[in-house]
């Protein structure tokens, strides 16, 4: 980010924040040529700042605020517009654009420096290095992830701890702002891909395949309805339309009429027995007799299973009656022994 390497810098310039495991952090200077031609020629000079600020445990993520509190965004490449008239025949190329919110004389000479590590939280303020605030966040448990995000128009660093805690603070001030219990850490999964985004969201893999939301924010909270997305557009079932008799007899379709509809009660009183009901259907006199053929082989094979069960009926009972005479005799000459 841009910033000021060493306490006697008067101007900001491209820095590499390097956070080790053991809570150091380390401020390097880059020397980027100034213009394009002699950056095809020149390397980038890397020089360490002397510059070396400790906090406690693993130095997990870094943030940059001006002297109103408004988070500095890093620089950042842009393309060249390829219809621009100044390229002319140019290839396009890249740009680097150092981007900063003001000058050096406009932000009162300093800075603010946000560092979070598993254990505790520090702001600095730059060029001074003067540490302002100190919030020690965990003594029992660790940090997983720690994010600067932008919440109701303000920033405030989030954090997740190991023992399921969610909480949020203040910047630059560190002012504790949420501390609650959402979710233990039972899973590595959640561990390593969890993190923070803007206006009071987080999100991690509960599993391979789901990923789980969540908001830490009343407002997001209110109006999560609103941003539900839709898979498809709902659109009224429409009604059925009106067909007339005529049409639908000389129409050539094969809708089906209901003859208490046309002749039943509802229409003129109790309809008639021997009125006839056409079925429409296709093959004619032939179709008629195909059907009437199947039904009376139905019917035959149903009298043909029921000889043959009866049959089996009879059969059943000679066999029965034939045991009784076994068992009598068989009772009889047990009787004489």
């Amino acid at each position: 980010m841009e910033s000021f390497a060493r306490k006697n810098d008067s101007a900001v310039s491209p820095c590499l924040w390097v956070g080790t495991g053991l809570g150091m952090v380390l401020i390097l200077s880059l020397n980027l040529p100034a213009s394009d031609d002699l950056r095809q020629s020149e390397p980038v000079m890397v020089s360490p700042s002397g510059t070396v600020l400790t906090l406690k445990g693993a130095v997990l993520t870094f943030a940059c605020l001006d002297c109103m509190g408004t988070l500095t965004h890093p620089p950042y490449e842009v393309w060249r517009d390829p219809h621009s008239a100044d390229d002319g025949e140019k290839t396009r190329k890249r740009k680097l654009v150092m981007h900063s919110p003001s000058s050096s004389q406009d932000m009162g000479d300093h800075q603010f420096a946000v560092i979070c590590s598993e254990k505790q939280a520090k702001v600095f303020s730059l060029p001074s290095q003067t540490c302002l605030y100190v919030h020690n966040i965990t003594e029992t448990s660790f940090l997983l992830r720690a994010d600067v995000v932008t919440l109701c128009n303000s920033v405030c660093l989030a954090c997740f701890c190991a023992n399921g805690h969610i909480m949020t603070l203040s910047l630059p001030s560190l002012r504790p702002l949420l501390d609650i219990n959402y979710l233990p850490v039972t899973d590595m999964r959640i561990a390593r891909t969890f993190c923070f985004t803007n206006e009071g969201q987080a999100l991690y893999l509960s599993s391979p395949t789901e990923i789980q939301r969540l908001t830490y924010s009343q407002e997001m909270c209110d109006n999560l309805q609103d941003m539900l997305g839709d898979l498809f557009t709902p659109v009224e079932t429409p009604e059925a339309q009106n067909r007339g008799f005529l049409k639908g007899l000389f129409g050539g379709s094969g809708q089906a009429f209901d003859r208490e509809e046309l002749f039943g009660e509802a229409t003129a009183g109790k309809a008639s027995r021997s009125l006839a009901q056409h079925i429409p259907g296709s093959g004619g006199i032939e179709g008629v007799r195909g059907a009437a053929g199947g039904v009376i082989g139905d019917l035959t094979r149903a009298r043909i299973a029921l000889d043959e069960r009866g049959q089996k009926l009879g059969e059943l009972d000679e066999r029965t009656a034939s045991m009784m005479a076994s068992a009598e005799a068989f009772s009889k000459h047990a009787h004489e022994v």
